[in-house]
């Protein structure tokens, strides 16, 4: 029996940055010598990833996928430390397969995610991707991902740069008119970015934010000094309208057809299957988003370090 406890593991884990089975796995096979285990972490290539880890991986694909009867999809963000390593066919193809997991296996999270067997294979996603490092050394991560069940259609723009989900209700099922008005609307996602499904969707703090800045911006405006309280109140309800059909989908206009909004669309393909066709959800992920992308400024590193 190998001579380690679990507090060794963790604590390799912590110095390495190594996932816990390949620590595990490193202590058993150097009989519980940390600093062998190292050793032989290093020689693997793994430990390389702990120093490497702290390079920010803002890059790499959005997968929006879905099974054969359009009944179960996901959206998956999978990060890489450069555009080239982005391209590349083998983090491609793993990005797909981790994709197909998500609809096969409905982890619970990220990191059930990672200890899952991944679609086709016999290794884990965590285990998949350690192997992917080995040939390709740049830092990478599964970000994030949302999976869903129902009548779905996906979309991805730009190589994985957007990808959308969008779920319908009809009783006409699967039949191709619902799939193409959820089609126009994922391409309407993508290009005019929604930050909500509905109105009703609309956090009640945002709409009160909205307000209160529009009252200001009247306040500062010498046309609207003398116009009455009612007045003015039906000039916010007017702007507020406004704003739902700028950020609420299903009260935009639609992109190829400027003369209905997106519910006025879903409605008029409807009437001709004689079938509601409702949107009840989307997700849309954007490569990169909210991740702070480090600029670095060699002069100012040069300078610190005469300093």
């Amino acid at each position: 029996m190998a001579n380690f406890t679990a507090k060794d593991v963790n604590d390799l884990r912590k110095s390495t940055g190594v996932g816990i089975m390949d620590c595990k796995k490193a202590l058993t096979e150097t009989d519980g010598d940390v600093e062998k285990a190292i050793v032989l972490l290093r020689e693997k290539g793994l430990a390389t990833q702990a120093r490497k880890a702290g390079r920010v991986a803002a890059e790499g694909v959005v997968v929006a996928m879905v099974n054969d009867d359009n009944t179960v999809g996901c959206v998956l963000e999978v990060n890489s430390e450069t555009d080239f390593v982005a391209k590349n066919d083998e983090f491609k193809a793993y990005a797909q397969a981790v994709a197909k997991t998500i609809i096969e296996k409905n982890p619970a999270d990220v990191e059930a995610l990672k200890s899952t067997t991944i679609s086709g294979g016999t290794q884990t996603v965590d285990e998949a991707l350690q192997e992917l490092f080995l040939k390709i050394r740049e830092n990478m991560q599964i970000r994030r991902f949302e999976r869903l069940e129902g009548i779905l259609v996906p979309y991805v723009h730009g190589d994985g740069k957007i990808g959308v989900l969008v779920q319908a209700e009809s009783p006409a099922g699967t039949a191709p008119e619902v799939l193409t008005v959820a089609k126009d609307c994922a391409l309407q996602i993508a290009a005019m970015n929604p930050a909500y499904l509905c109105r009703e969707d609309v956090p009640a703090e945002v709409l009160e934010s909205e307000k209160s800045i529009m009252l200001k911006q009247m306040a500062e405006d010498p046309k609207m000094a003398n116009k009455p309280e009612q007045v003015l109140a039906k000039i916010v309800e007017g702007k507020v309208g406004k704003y739902y059909s700028e950020n609420c989908l299903l009260e935009q206009e639609f992109v190829k057809d400027s003369s209905m909004n997106i519910t006025q669309y879903a409605n008029s393909v409807a009437k001709t299957i004689n079938s509601e066709i409702k949107i009840t959800k989307f997700v849309r992920y954007e490569r990169g988003e909210g991740i702070e992308k480090r600029v670095d400024d060699f002069a100012a590193e040069v300078a610190s370090m005469v300093k």
